[in-house]
């Protein structure tokens, strides 16, 4: 087994080397000066409800064939990325360099700031707002948030629906937010007001 100074550390850059990685081509600069200190939490599913395929993956690598399900005409042209992707058995995927701006917050408000885009990371759990997760996509998520934490000044953890409330119910009353709390109890990172 390797010493701690032997193993390969956990970031080249912005990408994290425990994901898989599939590169979007939906990104941009984060504008000079912005400081990531903002994790938010998405769910999604292509089609809806519909999970193990590879509709997320074909969407943030503009790869979707729009005409494959009757949903997708509803998004059809959509470009749209997020950092991270985690599977509902818990694989980890990355789309995006973290220290690049992807495209998943959309117009968005939180801890007094507009545009959450620009210093946010991103991370979509596969599943359908409103319901549940597995064990194994939160065990992913706090491995994930805490290696975030370590490499940006993260202060804040939300939901897509707390950063675009009423446009978006993501991740929803399914999510369970305790699982997060109490990972990071004591380190001073806040959730959204009233999650339990």
């Amino acid at each position: 087994m390797a010493r701690r100074s032997e193993r390969q550390p956990l970031w080249s850059g912005g990408w994290y080397r425990p994901a898989r990685h599939a590169a979007s081509p939906n990104f941009g600069p984060r504008p000079a000066g912005a400081e990531i200190d903002l994790i938010v939490v998405h769910s999604i599913s292509l089609p809806p409800g519909q999970y193990g395929g590879t509709g997320v993956h074909d969407l943030f690598t503009n790869q979707l064939d729009w005409d494959a399900h009757p949903y997708y005409g509803q998004i059809r042209g959509l470009q749209v990325s997020s950092h991270f992707f985690v599977t509902r058995q818990g694989a980890l995927w990355q789309y995006v360099d973290c220290d690049q701006r992807a495209w998943h917050a959309g117009p968005s408000h939180y801890r007094g700031r507009g545009a959450c885009n620009d210093d946010s990371v991103g991370i979509e759990l596969e599943g359908l707002e409103g319901h549940g997760f597995e064990a194994a996509q939160y065990a992913a998520l706090r491995t994930l948030c805490t290696a975030l934490a370590q490499r940006y000044p993260i202060r804040y953890l939300a939901g897509h629906e707390h950063i675009a409330p009423g446009r978006k119910h993501d991740p929803g009353a399914g999510f369970d937010w305790h699982a997060l709390r109490s990972a990071f109890a004591g380190t001073g990172i806040l959730l959204p007001p009233g999650t339990h």
